[in-house]
């Protein structure tokens, strides 16, 4: 199973609000592939709603050890209390849905 790690769920950055958010839909569609799918947000606690979950989905703690686990890293809210050469550095491979990461930046693939 792929591990796919989804930074930022509220709809935009530097809020905690996920009403109308893609990201839920993401990760919806990523467990129902048998994805393991975790989420670090820092503004949303956890995601009580979810097709196909038991019990509600926790925000992990973005760690270099969540970073170098993960399979995939997904960007889907670029707030600012993320340390984004840290991801860069880290991350195997980054789905960046933001444009946060310059387009002429390296890519890995690991």
């Amino acid at each position: 199973q792929s591990k796919i790690l989804i930074l930022g769920v509220a709809y935009k950055k530097n809020v905690g609000d996920i009403r109308e958010s893609p990201s839920i839909t993401i990760i919806e569609l990523i467990s129902s592939l048998d994805g393991l799918v975790s989420y670090s947000d820092p503004y949303v606690n956890e995601i009580s709603e979810l097709k196909d979950f038991k019990g509600p989905l926790k925000s992990t703690m973005l760690t270099k050890e969540i970073l170098k686990e993960s399979d995939c890293v997904v960007l889907t809210a670029d707030h600012d209390d993320f340390d984004y050469d840290q991801i860069l550095e880290l991350s195997s491979l980054i789905v960046d849905t933001r444009g946060k990461f310059p387009k002429n930046e390296k890519v890995k693939l690991a």
